[in-house]
């Protein structure tokens, strides 16, 4: 059976396999391969496939044997004649050396229930198992690393002009981890802690370095494992320890589980080598369903590949289909554009591909290229932060319940739309952050890693150590040589194959902790940081993951989402941190929805204040006043705790308003602008957000019980699962207003920078007046929270000396204020102490704004 596939697609060319590995013998019988070795499957057993094809006729006299299909693949963004609705884009001519050696794969089981270590404190005991292990495939490794006839030295980038750049890469040595303790002196008193997790990770570093060839090497298992395309066939590996037997089923060899027979070495990994086709074509067609068939502890079953590129999920099917996804060289793929350098100041735009639609529907990469990034890019954003590109059968996890961790999801396109998506966004200047899961897995067991081989213990911890009950997922035993490569290959794959700018880590502090951060209220004392909760073998990985990025990536940015404030997190790993970027201020957001549930007369601005600038010395942060979590069903957005169901009548500007809307219009511009001037060194914004967009986000659903029946939970409806960005560009509407304040807010940062600025002093909180001042750079921002009073020549301090206009206003009209200031007036400064500033300047400050002034050059 052959999927019919986008014939616009592109991919990078397939690596050749070196003809001197080893590999696993098979003859042709008849134009179809057989297995030399003794058939493992009883043929009767074999799983009936449901799909309504032409029969093929065998021929034994011809020279090769292919199935064809007689229907197509419905794949998002395809035209009816199977074409893609990406744009084709013309190869540059180029004259890179192509890859011609390929890394033997070694399959160690590292962390196995023998060596597992239980008890953090005992540091020379671990140090001596991780050591033991890793000499084990020493001799292995060598072996088949002389194998290798080319390593890969550089990294090609296009540059601006079309030129080809060689960008050396290097991932630095480790270091000593000391300079923490010059950060924060409060880590002396957990030194041996923070020394003993260092070691751990510098060990670990050695080991790699010893039997793996470096971090380098050991993070390209996507060049050893899944399917590898070579010049006389395709090579299939997989790390299956406790399956007994294997086999590689599917479209191409009729889903014979006799034809295609595996091996396993002592590690657990199984292969098989299928040589191309007698005409040189490869033995498995572009877009044919591919499995792994295993008969496992668990009984027999057909899996996924744990290293697919591809899966979809056939039209009234419930399980997903591996989909062998390696179209010809002259459909694939070619990225045409540079990849921005990072800003040093990081606004983004938090998207989903799926509901970015106005429309009740799913959408398709397409549609967001040519639509949504326009528009993120007219908004003043400099960065795209998109969810749930990894594989996930279950829509409503919003893209956390990952299956197929290296395949984008097909619900909204072919793995090239998503390059064409990225290769737009790069030519508008764009950064594109993903999403990236590494924290959990799915539960599902017939489409993910969830007893994979037919044990629990594969990827996972077993029993609960390895089962998070509050997300119903699966837990990582980051401890675990193969869980190492296996992750450490997927964070390099869609930086390297993808060409995605960075990530955003999901739930790191899940995986920090033994605990998970569950049930846990953190209250910054740094016992909570630093002994038996913490996952030793999680922060080495992270660790890990950071030198890897940003080693051999050195433009991309690495976001974590700690809710815990976990000391050094944002500090490079050579200097004992954990090497993230930036972490999400996630208290931010908590704080604003706990006020949102009272009158802002009974808010306090000191806390406010204290809130946002809540952060650890030299430890880059993403502010936000709301992401994606606000506005999922069971809570509210902002805009929606603030006017609620007066959004429902009184948005039209032909009407009246009401003092609701009036409120929450004003507080909606005044909690993002103060959150964007004090929260961090970057900004975060959830689609649709901008302008206050109504409602929630409800994905379509139904309810299981327990006697087996679904109720649906709100009739598979998309209606609350899409984007209105119509009403946020209606004239005739409110949202405009807010729109219009959010762009103005972006292009104001991209112009002063003021989220960067070394200079930043906040000079008033005045809980009596309830105001708010502030100097960014050469920006002052007063806030006047006050519900009713406005102040006439009211006096600001500030540093430097000379006129100030007003630059951002959110009583403006155009952003649905009352326009009560003159934007044209001038402010000179007068000398004298104020509020400690050497001098200050008169204004007047209406209730429930916020202005912004600049110094005039």
């Amino acid at each position: 059976m052959v999927f019919s596939l986008s014939s616009g697609t592109r991919l990078a060319a397939a690596t050749a396999r070196p003809s001197n590995l080893p590999c696993r013998r098979s003859v042709s019988i008849g134009g179809r391969r057989r297995s030399s070795f003794s058939f493992l499957f009883d043929s009767k057993r074999s799983v009936p496939r449901k799909v309504s094809a032409t029969s093929s006729s065998h021929n034994s006299d011809s020279k090769s044997t292919k199935v064809a299909a007689s229907w197509k693949l419905l794949i998002p963004g395809m035209t009816d004649d199977g074409s893609s609705s990406a744009n084709p884009i013309e190869s540059l001519e180029t004259s890179s050396d192509e890859i011609e050696g390929l890394q033997e794969v070694v399959g160690l089981p590292f962390g196995n229930e023998d060596n597992k270590r239980t008890d953090q404190s005992s540091a020379a005991s671990s140090e001596i198992n991780v050591e033991d292990e890793g000499k084990i495939v020493a001799d292995q490794t060598s072996a088949i690393r002389e194998s290798i006839t080319e390593e890969v030295e550089g990294e090609t980038l296009l540059s601006s002009g079309g030129s080809i750049d060689v960008k050396p890469r290097t991932i630095p040595p480790p270091g000593t981890g000391q300079r923490i303790y010059e950060i924060d002196p409060l880590l002396k008193a957990h030194k041996g802690h923070l020394d003993y997790r260092f070691n751990q990770y510098k060990s670990m570093r050695e080991l790699i370095d010893k039997h793996e060839g470096g971090l380098d090497a050991f993070s390209r298992g996507y060049e050893q494992f899944g399917f590898v395309r070579g010049a006389s066939g395709i090579t299939y590996r997989e790390w299956a320890p406790g399956a007994k037997a294997a086999a590689l089923i599917g479209d191409f060899n009729n889903w014979n589980p006799n034809a295609d027979v595996m091996t396993r070495n002592e590690f657990g990994v199984w292969e098989v080598f299928l040589p191309n086709n007698a005409d040189g074509s490869p033995p498995i067609p572009h877009g044919s369903r591919v499995k792994i068939r295993m008969d496992t502890p668990s009984g027999m079953k057909d899996s996924i590949p744990a290293w697919i590129k591809f899966s979809i999920q056939p039209p009234g099917e419930i399980p997903y289909n591996g989909i062998y996804y390696d179209p010809p060289e002259d459909e694939k793929y070619v990225f045409q554009h540079p990849q921005p350098k990072a800003p040093k100041s990081l606004r983004i735009y938090e998207s989903h591909v799926g509901m970015s639609s106005k429309e009740p529907k799913i959408n398709t990469y397409t549609s967001f290229r040519d639509d949504v990034l326009p528009r993120i890019k007219r908004l003043g954003y400099n960065a795209i932060q998109i969810m749930a590109i990894q594989e996930h059968s279950y829509y409503a996890s919003f893209g956390y319940h990952v299956t197929n961790f290296f395949a984008p999801s097909s619900r909204f396109g072919t793995p090239d739309d998503l390059k064409s998506l990225i290769d737009r966004a790069h030519e508008l200047g764009l950064l594109v952050l993903m999403d990236i899961v590494h924290s959990h897995a799915s539960n599902n067991v017939l489409d993910g890693l969830n007893q994979f081989d037919g044990t629990d213990t594969q990827y996972f911890h077993s029993g609960s150590q390895g089962y998070h009950w509050m997300w119903d997922s699966r837990l990582f035993n980051y401890g675990n040589w193969e869980v190492l490569r296996f992750l450490l290959s997927n964070a390099r794959w869609w930086l390297e194959e993808y060409k995605f700018d960075g990530f955003r880590f999901d739930g790191v502090t899940s995986m920090m902790y033994t605990h998970h951060g569950l049930q846990v209220g953190f209250t910054g004392n740094y016992n909570e940081y630093f002994g038996f909760a913490t996952d030793v073998d999680a922060m080495v990985y992270l660790m890990l993951v950071n030198d890897l990025i940003h080693g051999l990536y050195p433009e991309a940015i690495s976001i974590g989402e700690d809710v815990s404030g976990m000391p050094a997190f944002c500090i490079p790993v050579q200097e004992g941190g954990v090497g993230f970027n930036y972490r999400l201020h996630m208290a931010i957001a908590d704080k604003w929805i706990k006020l949102l549930k009272k009158k802002d007369e009974d808010w306090s601005v000191g806390q406010i204040v204290q809130t946002l600038i809540n952060r650890r010395w030299l430890e880059k942060c993403v502010a936000y006043a709301e992401s994606h979590d606000q506005a999922l069903v069971g809570d509210k957005t902002v805009a929606f705790w603030l006017m609620d169901k007066d959004m429902y009548d009184y948005m039209a500007l032909d009407r009246p308003s009401t003092p609701r809307i009036d409120r929450g219009i004003a507080l909606h511009k005044m909690i993002r602008l103060i959150t964007m001037g004090l929260g961090g060194e970057g900004y975060l914004n959830f689609m649709g957000n901008e302008f206050g967009h109504p409602e929630w986000i409800d994905f379509p659903r139904g309810e299981h019980l327990s006697d087996g029946k679904i109720v649906p939970g709100n009739n598979y409806s998309f209606d609350k699962c899409r984007r209105r960005f119509d009403l946020g560009d209606a004239d005739y509407l409110r949202y405009l207003g807010m729109q219009e304040f959010d762009r103005a807010m972006q292009h104001l940062e991209e112009t002063y920078g003021f989220m960067t600025s070394e200079h930043r002093y906040i000079s008033r909180k005045d809980e009596g007046n309830r105001m708010v001042i502030f100097e960014r750079g050469n920006l002052v921002f007063v806030f006047n929270f006050h519900w009713t009073n406005s102040y006439f020549d009211y006096r600001v301090g500030c540093l430097k000396p000379g006129k100030y206009k007003v630059v951002l206003d959110s009583d403006d009209k155009l952003f649905g204020g009352f326009g009560r200031l003159d934007p044209a007036a001038e402010y000179f400064t007068t000398d004298g102490y104020y509020d400690d500033r050497p001098r200050s300047f008169q204004v007047y400050t209406p209730s429930r704004t916020a202005v912004v002034y600049a110094l005039e050059d």
